[in-house]
């Protein structure tokens, strides 16, 4: 067979990207090699549908090991019950909760994508605020914080069946306790979407949603550094509050209800090359390394807040307690589009994100949001934040001076040569 160099080559062009640029999209990371070694493996040749000990294919023994080896991984890293590891990707695993546990029309309460949700958490545009009711709170004007206030009223209000917590836009801490405090009140249950914070909650570095959460979902490829992909999690298993049975006339319990969501709710085969390698992650999470590693990128992420803040920029919140930050640029005269632009041809790249109350459409947006998890394990230290912040600053207020872009891109070039990326791939 003859070798495919087209992709090939373009593979190896983005290798070079990646090597060169300075990586900020909060949604990134750089696996291990032997992460991505698991991933291309003879696992993807597999079809395996079911769960371990229950196949509806032969020749499964050990990809079961594998599996079962993610699973029993993941319940350490976060010390429960429960864990499904066969989601595609944090969506699906939303999608899977959203699935077991609502009817079409039911209400849900999450918040609001403009103000720094996700799609998946009822948005008009997602199969999530086209199969279900949706409402929404969001943050306060004033400060950037989750108005828990509004998410209060709204519950009491609407009276949902779920209440998804977690954003993919929001710098600080949760209130977990508070919202399971209210869903209680209402009889909802509240599901937590910790795909950005979760490497920091695995390290007890953030607060811990399962001890109030009765779900707890998350993508495997943001701050947990692992491939693509996403996972369903429960500190302990329950009795559904609907009392479903089976056909023997047995209560289901939520475990089961999750596990046929995924399959055959909404999935085929899983992946079990991809699995591997969420299990390669998973040990690696549980390595003192990855709590020094966590460490690091709360210490980058405040050091970069701190130099924007200095240089006047509005980070949304006023600071973070996570990974990243979400600026405001509106003071800046330039929107989010094309920040994200000028930062693209510096070899900067970033995402344009709408802020709370934001004038402009997801399509322009006013801010952008920056993500430290992918440059510190490139090996940035506090140090290396500002010149980060310099070099944004300067392309975005040049944003119509190429020269001045394409100085600041050589900078960059030549910064970045101290920081190897998969030396072992030439």
């Amino acid at each position: 067979m003859q070798r495919d160099t087209l992709v090939f080559d373009l593979i190896q062009k983005e290798l070079e990207r990646q090597r060169h640029g300075i990586e900020l999209i909060a949604s990134e990371n750089f696996t291990s090699l032997q992460v991505m070694q698991a991933m291309g493996n003879v696992m993807t040749n597999k079809y395996a549908e079911g769960y371990p000990g229950r196949r509806y294919y032969a020749g499964c023994e050990i990809v079961d090991q594998t599996e079962q080896l993610a699973i029993d991984r993941l319940k350490q890293i976060f010390e429960i019950d429960y864990a499904n590891v066969q989601p595609h990707s944090g969506a699906q695993a939303n999608a899977a909760v959203s699935l077991a546990v609502l009817q079409p029309g039911d209400h849900t309460l999450g918040l609001d994508l403009s103000m720094g949700g996700h799609l998946t958490h009822g948005s008009a545009v997602n199969y999530s605020g086209k199969l279900y009711q949706p409402h929404f709170y969001g943050v306060t004007r004033e400060e950037g914080l989750v108005d828990y206030d509004m998410l209060e009223a709204k519950a009491r209000e609407v009276k949902p069946k779920l209440i998804y917590c977690g954003a993919s836009a929001y710098s600080r801490d949760w209130d977990y306790a508070r919202i399971r405090k209210v869903a209680d009140e209402v009889g909802a249950l509240v599901m937590a979407d910790i795909a950005h914070p979760a490497g920091l909650i695995a390290k007890k570095l953030l607060n811990s949603p399962f001890d109030h959460c009765h779900f707890v979902t998350s993508t495997t490829h943001k701050t947990l550094r692992g491939p693509r992909g996403g996972v369903i999690m429960m500190k302990k298993d329950f009795e559904n509050p609907w009392g479903l049975k089976d056909v023997k006339g047995n209560i289901r319990m939520m475990s089961n209800l999750l596990d046929m969501a995924v399959f055959p709710g909404i999935q085929g085969g899983p992946l079990q090359h991809v699995i591997a390698a969420k299990a390669v992650a998973f040990g690696e999470i549980l390595s003192d390394d990855f709590l020094v590693y966590q460490q690091q990128v709360q210490k980058n992420a405040q050091a970069m807040a701190a130099a924007f803040v200095e240089k006047e920029y509005h980070i949304i919140s006023g600071g973070t307690d996570n990974h990243l930050m979400l600026i405001d640029l509106r003071n800046k005269n330039i929107s989010g589009k094309k920040a994200e632009q000028v930062l693209v041809q510096a070899d900067i790249t970033a995402n344009k994100n709408m802020v709370p109350y934001d004038d402009k459409s997801a399509f322009v947006t006013s801010g952008i949001r920056f993500g430290v998890a992918a440059i510190t394990t490139r090996g940035f230290k506090e140090d290396q934040m500002q010149f980060v912040v310099n070099a944004i600053d300067q392309v975005l207020m040049n944003a119509d001076n190429p020269n001045i872009i394409s100085s600041v891109k050589k900078q960059v070039n030549e910064f970045m040569e101290q920081f190897t990326l998969y030396p072992e791939l030439g």
